[in-house]
């Protein structure tokens, strides 16, 4: 039987981590200056792939990290150093070079992971994967997860708009104001991973 509850729990846990609406103007920033046609399939691309990685850290994520002997506080870390790297290009405005292979590459890192499925959301999903009874459980869980990648390809598809009324000047600063969120993001993710790590040595 379908269990609102943990729907609604994983749900709301995934939009906090994932977070649209602070993934918006990253996204803004990271596909500034192409098509409209090439950005709507980045947004799709991006979410393809947060699902893709996420889905196989539900199916099989704690076989995963044992067998690659990867805590989840190094998880932690190596996804805040990344985030961090794009952050500084962000801010740096290094972010203009609007070839294929430069589409295709941030549509899957960073956007695809690990801004969308980043350490936070992947443990959320392995720990509510292992924890849903039965088949009820499991198909609570995986509709949060379903709807959630939904509601990030909407709010990533429809900003697009945004870009049309703020032009040029509006793009610097939504790219530069990006970058300071995103290392802040970052900051944070490493800490939390430096902070489990030292309360479980």
């Amino acid at each position: 039987m379908f269990d609102v509850a943990v729907f609604g729990s994983l749900f709301l846990t995934l939009f906090v981590i994932m977070d649209p609406p602070g993934v918006t103007p990253i996204f803004l920033a990271l596909t500034a200056g192409r098509p409209a046609k090439v950005q709507r399939r980045m947004a799709l691309q991006a979410v393809a792939v947060a699902f893709g990685v996420i889905a196989v850290f539900g199916l099989l994520g704690q076989q995963i990290l044992d067998y690659l002997h990867v805590s989840v506080p190094a998880l932690m870390i190596a996804g805040g150093l990344l985030l961090l790297l794009i952050a500084l290009d962000l801010l740096t405005g290094k972010t203009e070079q609007p070839t294929q292979t430069k589409d295709v590459n941030v549509a899957l890192v960073p956007l695809g992971m690990p801004l969308l499925a980043g350490p936070g959301a992947i443990v959320s999903v392995i720990l509510a994967v292992q924890h849903a009874d039965g088949l009820g459980g499991q198909l609570s869980v995986w509709s949060a997860i379903v709807a959630m990648h939904v509601v990030l390809w909407l709010a990533m598809r429809y900003s697009l708009v945004i870009i049309r009324i703020i032009k040029d000047g509006g793009v610097v600063l939504v790219t530069r104001l990006a970058g300071m969120m995103l290392s802040a993001i970052a900051v944070q993710q490493i800490i939390n991973g430096v902070t489990q790590v030292i309360q479980t040595s």
